[in-house]
């Protein structure tokens, strides 16, 4: 199979505690339009869902032992081979599911790294809406996540409704417009900054410095005279 066919791995992380979940609504709706793009590109698609609240136990047991269980494990390494993400989490109290930190804590801290990821996450009402840039951007920061610029927060009325009170873009739009970027991502990833490798000529080793002199301290003023008034 040519590289151009080879199925490429979405991956989606949804962190809803109910079933039916809006949650799960939204990741699956997020995938969906993600794996449009992609395959009206002309690469298939491999979505592969992981629910966490499935995962409960095993995660709480990897927390106390640092180590994951075989069913966990495969779920981890699907992450570690994905070519893109979707994270998905309820807000509580103006943050992210504690479950879906303890998930994220027991997955392997490079797993993220350079992997394009699309961040969502749902809550009661819209005023909810800046917990994506307070608590999920910076946890992805921290992992090294190439993270969509664009996301995507669904309140409880964007569900069966056009358009919200403090948002005049459908749900729709918005999933389809940050799918298209998550896309565009997995299909050209942002270049990562590396090290430069060391040059002969720019990257000697420089010399050590110089041992200061009695004469570099003629001008030095004890503490006491500084202190003491003026006449």
């Amino acid at each position: 199979m040519s590289e151009a066919a080879r199925p490429l791995s979405l991956v989606v992380i949804s962190a809803g505690l109910s079933v039916p979940s809006s949650t799960r609504m939204l990741a699956d709706r997020l995938a969906a339009a993600t794996r449009d793009v992609l395959e009206a590109r002309g690469h298939p698609v491999d979505v592969a869902v992981i629910e966490v609240k499935d995962y409960a136990h095993d995660v709480v047991d990897a927390t106390l032992t640092h180590f994951a269980g075989e069913r966990l494990q495969s779920a981890i390494d699907r992450l570690k081979t994905a070519d893109g993400v979707i994270a998905v989490t309820p807000t509580f109290n103006l943050s992210y599911a504690g479950l879906f930190k303890s998930f994220i804590d027991v997955v392997d801290p490079g797993a993220f790294t350079g992997v394009p990821v699309l961040l969502a996450a749902t809550g009661g009402t819209a005023r909810h809406s800046l917990a994506i840039d307070y608590t999920l951007r910076p946890l992805f920061t921290y992992l090294k996540a190439d993270i969509v610029p664009l996301s995507v927060f669904a309140a409880a009325e964007d569900f069966g409704s056009p358009t919200t009170s403090h948002d005049t873009t459908p749900l729709n739009t918005r999933t389809t417009q940050a799918a298209t970027i998550l896309a565009t991502r997995i299909l050209h990833p942002t270049p990562t900054l590396a090290t430069p490798a060391p040059s002969p000529t720019t990257d000697a080793t420089p010399p050590l410095p110089q041992a200061r002199t009695q004469d570099d301290f003629t001008d030095f003023i004890p503490m006491t005279d500084l202190l003491r008034p003026s006449p």
